[in-house]
Formats: C-alpha cells, structure tokens, sequence
C-alpha cells in the first residue's frame, strides 16, 4: 500500500489521504528524496525497487531531488484538513515543500562599543550636536552612582 502512495506522491507531488498514513509515507517519502539526492546507480536501483513505475523514479531523480540539493531534509508538508464525513477519520493534504530554503548562517557577536563612538562616525555634521548630548548622557551615569558606592563605603566603616 504505501508504495502505491510514495508512487502517487513523487508522482503528483500532493495527496490526500488520513493523518497516520500521511505520517508515515512522510518518512518512507523523504528517504526516497534523499536517494533522489544521493544520484548514484545504486541510489536509483534501490529507489526503483520501491517506487512502482519507472517515469516517477525518472521524475525523483531528474526533477525532485535537485529541486531540494541544498535542504538538508524536511521535503514534505503535512496540513491537516479535519474530518472525514463518512466515518470521521481525520484526513490530511501531504505536499512537497515548494519554497526556497536559505541556509541560515550563524550569527557573530559583535563587539559592544559606546554609543558615543558609534554616533560621530555615522552621523553627519549637522547631528554632532544630539550625539554630544547622548554623551554628556553616559558621562552623567557614573556620576550618579558614586554618591551611592561612598554611601555603602561608610557603612562598612561604621
């Protein structure tokens, strides 16, 4: 039964069919993909074994798998659509991923630097004056917090 269902699938890249068949023909499908993606004879003899006709194992490995060269799996979509009226089984559509995947690059911390630094550089002429300003900001913080350290100072020497 499933390979009728992976042959259906990779055939019209979308069916529909209940929740726990499209659950499991996601695994058996996305292996098929990967050998799709492997493209060697052997990938395509162990491929055809499964796959019932010869056109949809041309389609894998012609059409399919280069479409997903740079995803490194997740080929498949499972939406569910609700319930089946005639005996209430919970039915889904299961559908090949059609969008790009961009390969997310890891992201470096960058150094913190004080924003007054940042501002002259970027800013224009005309905006030294805010950026003078957001200084006299940063150099007011530690101002404020000395009163405080002496306080704590002479308690300790009480």
């Amino acid at each position: 039964m499933f390979r009728n269902m992976v042959t259906s699938f990779l055939q019209h890249e979308k069916i529909t069919t209940t929740d726990a068949k499209a659950k499991e023909l996601r695994s058996i499908a996305e292996k098929m993909i990967t050998l799709g993606k492997k493209g060697d004879l052997h990938a395509t003899r162990q491929a055809a074994a499964y796959i019932r006709d010869k056109k949809v194992v041309t389609k894998l490995f012609t059409e399919i798998a280069p479409r997903y060269a740079e995803r490194p799996g997740g080929y498949t979509r499972i939406i569910k659509l609700g319930i089946r009226p005639g005996d209430t089984a919970p039915v889904s559509v299961i559908e090949l991923v059609e969008a790009e995947m961009t390969p997310k690059k890891a992201a470096k911390p960058a150094a913190k630097a004080p924003k007054a630094a940042k501002a002259p550089k970027a800013a224009p002429a005309v905006e030294a004056a805010p950026a003078a300003e957001e200084a006299a900001v940063v150099e007011e913080a530690p101002v404020a917090e000395a009163p405080a350290a002496e306080a704590t100072e002479e308690k300790t020497e009480a």
